[in-house]
């Protein structure tokens, strides 16, 4: 067998590395059309657009079904990162497709499905950094001279949400936390909301009711897909992966209002729960809401989209959006 062939990590089903460079994706390739004239099942319209291109960074619109009756009407933007721990999805990909689409329709609101370059390719922060840019192309792109026409006519800069499941609301988070120390030019260093669903999030010290041998797989593989995902330039405890590894930075976050959601046989539930805890104890002095859903695992609204819990919890996300 060639040397480079050699496997240097696997998350089976999911992803394989070899010791060559080559990256094999087990998921998260498939990938479904926009709909510009909009979905048969709610209306909602879709395209593709390059945000920065700059920054080569491109994202999936949506577009609710009253914003092409009325022209001129305003909606809040939801700006959202889909999950995959880093290395797999697109914006594209079927799962992620109908949950922005029906997240559009359900708030209502302009949808911006993110892409960002995926690791171990491109390892943290690149994410981040293309997280950041996205945010402000959008920002931009609302003013009525802004570049991108749906975003122009339908989009209000002062109604963002930042939204994302799994890693990606690990990157909402995380972009949040670079909004308040960076801020934009023109328009400030906060945004009217961010939705953690399923957050992933880890640190070396087990919290709550977490087993010090928790896995998806085998033990140990909860951490190596950290590893994996930063190249090894962060370690587990780094505030991106742990936020409160650093509280004073943590009560710094570019929000006022935070919706965190989880699952009761979620992987990470624990780490939501010390979440929704931790914001509150160091010091951050915003709106906290928090919803956790009882019997269902790891982001399982998107992989059954049409059960009642799904249902319900969209329900609790489209109502943070529309008050934000």
């Amino acid at each position: 067998m060639d040397a480079g062939s050699e496997i240097v990590y696997e998350m089976p089903g999911f992803i394989r590395i070899h010791k060559s460079g080559r990256v094999e994706r087990l998921q998260g390739t498939e990938t479904v059309p926009p709909c510009p004239s909009g979905d048969p099942a709610n209306g909602v319209a879709s395209k593709d657009v390059v945000l920065d291109p700059a920054a080569n960074v491109s994202a999936r619109l949506y577009l609710p079904a009253a914003g092409a009756a009325e022209p001129g009407k305003k909606f809040p933007v939801v700006v959202y990162f889909h999950g995959g721990a880093f290395v797999v999805h697109t914006a594209a990909s079927p799962i992620y497709h109908k949950y922005a689409a029906s997240l559009a329709a359900a708030a209502p609101a302009v949808v911006v499905s993110v892409d960002y370059r995926l690791a171990p390719e491109h390892p943290l922060p690149a994410a981040y950094d293309d997280a950041f840019a996205a945010l402000k192309a959008v920002v931009a792109a609302c003013r009525p001279d802004g570049a991108e026409p749906w975003l122009a006519a339908h989009g209000d800069a002062s109604r963002v949400v930042l939204a994302g499941d799994s890693a990606g609301a690990n990157m909402a988070h995380n972009t949040a936390m670079r909004l308040r120390k960076d801020g934009i030019e023109g328009y400030g260093d906060k945004v009217s909301g961010v939705a953690l669903l399923h957050s992933y999030f880890w640190g070396t010290e087990p919290v709550g009711g977490e087993s010090p041998d928790a896995a998806f797989f085998y033990p140990g593989d909860v951490e190596r897909v950290w590893d994996v995902a930063c190249g090894d330039k962060f370690g587990r405890d780094h505030p991106y992966i742990n936020p409160a590894a650093s509280p004073e930075e943590w009560r710094q976050l570019g929000s006022g209002r935070v919706l965190v959601t989880t699952a009761e046989l979620c992987w990470f539930v624990e780490r939501a729960r010390a979440y929704a805890e931790g914001i509150k104890a160091c010091g951050w002095a915003g709106e906290l809401e928090f919803y956790e859903t009882k019997g269902e695992s790891h982001t399982y609204f998107l992989f059954n989209p049409d059960c009642d819990d799904a249902a319900k919890e969209l329900a609790v996300v489209a109502d943070f959006v529309r008050r934000c």
